[in-house]
């Protein structure tokens, strides 16, 4: 008998809580900010948790429930990706309550300094801070963590194995060639958040998003975490000019879109 997902779904499948990049796309809720869930068999994982992951999952239709996330990962610190941590970690181990999953984030997310409030750190089973090129696994899935990027905070990008399939999912960076190694998959989701480059900001163009599809050849492109000027030049339309040019499935994520597995 097949395991049914969350959603009641009993195929593996990506669901993008939110697809707003930068201060000013999330400030003004432009698109939501909740993340990205991630769920096969039995086990689910939610990605990233900015502004209103919580309110999100509520919204989803059918709705998400965190208390049957696994994990919560965070790729960096950063407010778009990491304000929702403590209530989502909260809402896995139902108030604390219940002493479950597991939460993976780089160093400088815990402390002082970090994003997770002190208290919140004994709810779930486990904290594990998450290295350069290692190895993980969470239920049915494993993955992979990438080099270290260029961005002003430490920062992951994150390659799942899901059954058969392996996806990836880039997040923000500066542009650099060895990016292109870590990330073939058959199918990479890439933050994208300037139409135009922008060398001075550690952030992801649109051009250079090309450049790395080009030499990836994933069997699909999904372009995210959209800034104001990728907002401006309709994602959804250069997702279709580039599927022509690059002879590559490109589409561009929307708040509350599913990916089947």
């Amino acid at each position: 008998m097949a395991k049914v997902s969350v959603e009641g779904a009993p195929y593996p499948y990506i669901k993008f809580l939110g697809t707003a990049g930068a201060r000013f796309v999330m400030i003004k809720q432009l698109r939501a900010s909740g993340g990205i869930w991630l769920s096969y068999r039995d086990t689910n994982i939610l990605i990233d948790p900015g502004p209103g992951s919580i309110v999100r999952c509520s919204l989803s239709r059918p709705k998400l429930d965190p208390s049957k996330l696994d994990a919560i990962i965070l790729t960096h610190r950063h407010l778009d990706h990491s304000s929702d941590i403590n209530v989502m970690i909260e809402a896995m181990t139902e108030g604390g309550f219940k002493k479950r999953g597991t939460v993976f984030c780089p160093r400088d997310a815990l402390g002082e300094s970090g994003v997770i409030l002190k208290y919140a750190l004994d709810f779930p089973q486990g904290i594990k801070t998450l290295r350069a090129r290692s190895n993980y696994k969470v239920g049915d899935i494993s993955f992979e963590t990438s080099m270290r990027h260029i961005h002003p905070v430490e920062t992951y990008g994150l390659k799942f194995r899901i059954g058969d399939k392996s996806v990836a999912l880039l997040t923000d960076t500066k542009y650099f060639p060895q990016l292109a190694g870590f990330y073939r998959a058959d199918i990479l989701i890439i933050c994208v958040v300037f139409s135009q480059m922008r060398p001075e900001i550690e952030h992801l163009s649109l051009p250079e998003a090309v450049s790395l599809i080009r030499d990836i050849k994933p069997g699909k492109a999904v372009l995210t975490h959209f800034g104001m000027t990728m907002l401006n030049a309709k994602p959804h339309i250069q997702a279709e000019r580039l599927s022509k040019e690059l002879g590559v499935e490109v589409a561009a994520a929307y708040d509350g879109m599913s990916i089947k597995l």
